[in-house]
């Protein structure tokens, strides 16, 4: 059997990245930046109030309480240059430009509040209440990185200076599709022999979870002739598909039949537990890589993390490698074949320690869903005492 690693190996070998796009902010959130963004002007570009209060010079409130005339109201946004004079105090809302000839600005908890006059009775050092022009970033600087992962706070600062597109990285295009005779729509009544499709829904949440767009098709049967037509009408839409089930080693296995002849596709046993049976290859004129992934539902999810997920990272220009572990002592004794290396759904705690749940069955997805991690146990660990300290991947 192909070993965990070398199985990677060669699909990170085949993947590449996406070329880089042109996106309009609203399609550029989980990209990745292939360029340098920097800031044409000083941010914030202006000095202004960081309060709604009163602009003052500091030195006509060095002796509180004093009364000073209002003599105009600045809000944010507003055009036109306005000035304060000595004993005089303007009125300003939280964003306002300051008025030249302010220093401070007293928040108007400190006052009564006044709009003709006000009563100011705690006094404020310069400076106070105030946001500097370029405080945040100098005209110029660099705000983001290439391989910055575009999330919520990098597309604000993108637009917050200026820039309607970027050069990025998109997030790849993942078409999902489950095969098997006895797949039925969640919401239809179960026939004999039937259950409902889950994979699909799974998996399709899995590559959205990994910064990709998820596309789910409809379910194919145990025709492979069918299998190529909708893997057709997928590719036009696709950087990456991702089957579930008809890999294994009986009959009725619509996957394998249908693209073990293309001669692009290598179907494989991996020493891992769940998941042994896999498929991968590349698909199509354009070599739209294909992951054919074992049907019973945690042997899909297993795969997904371990090949998948690195192949999802690595086209969005990422680093790529086999999935993080943290060391955790397991609460239980552990088994695991020989030559195999397992995967065991646990509940990791945060006292260090990790848990398996009951049910380490491949078709066991209630357990899944009741884990938060994966417990490592290698190919020539038969046995884990309880106690014992072994590697863990979070969920």
């Amino acid at each position: 059997m192909k070993s965990v690693d070398a199985h990677l190996a060669d699909i990170l070998a085949t993947v590449r990245p996406l070329a880089p796009l042109e996106l309009e902010l609203e399609q550029a959130l989980g990209a990745t930046l292939a360029e340098e963004i920097t800031s044409p002007v000083p941010l914030p570009p202006f000095d202004n109030s960081a309060m709604d209060g009163y602009a003052v010079r500091a030195i006509d409130i060095a002796d509180v309480p004093v009364t000073l005339p209002v003599i105009d109201d600045v809000a944010a946004g507003a055009d036109g240059l306005r000035a304060v004079g000595p004993g005089h105090a303007v009125r300003i809302m939280t964003g306002g430009p300051l008025p030249a000839g302010a220093d401070t600005v007293v928040p108007v908890e400190w006052t009564d509040g006044g709009t003709v006059s006000v009563r100011i009775d705690r006094t404020a050092a310069e400076g106070n209440a105030i946001r500097l022009a370029g405080e945040d970033v100098r005209a110029g600087a660099v705000v983001l990185k290439p391989g910055t992962v575009i999330g919520p706070a990098q597309l604000g600062i993108i637009a917050g200076v200026g820039r309607r597109r970027v050069l990025a990285r998109p997030r790849p295009r993942v078409a999902v599709l489950a095969t098997g005779a006895e797949l039925v729509e969640p919401g239809q009544p179960l026939g004999h022999g039937q259950i409902w499709d889950s994979n699909s829904f799974t998996l399709t949440a899995a590559a959205r979870s990994a910064g990709a767009d998820g596309f789910r098709a409809p379910t194919v049967g145990d025709d492979p002739a069918v299998f190529l037509e909708r893997l057709d009408a997928q590719l036009l839409r696709a950087d990456v598909v991702v089957t579930s089930g008809g890999v294994s080693m009986g009959a009725y296995e619509p996957v394998k039949e249908a693209l073990s002849p293309l001669g692009t596709v290598r179907f494989e046993k991996v020493a891992m537990q769940p998941g042994m049976p896999q498929g991968f290859g590349t698909v199509g004129d354009d070599q739209v890589p294909i992951f054919a992934l074992p049907g019973n539902p945690v042997s899909s999810f297993v795969s997904f993390t371990l090949f998948v997920r690195p192949a999802l990272d690595q086209m969005r220009g990422l680093t790529a490698g086999p999935p993080a572990t943290v060391t955790a002592r397991t609460t239980a004794p552990l088994r695991s074949p020989a030559g195999k290396r397992s995967y065991l759904r646990g509940m990791l705690g945060s006292d260090g320690s990790v848990a398996p749940v009951h049910g380490q069955g491949s078709h066991q997805l209630a357990a899944l869903a009741a884990a938060n991690a994966l417990i490592i146990v290698p190919e020539d660990v038969t046995e884990v005492p309880t106690g014992e300290q072994v590697e863990v991947i979070r969920l």
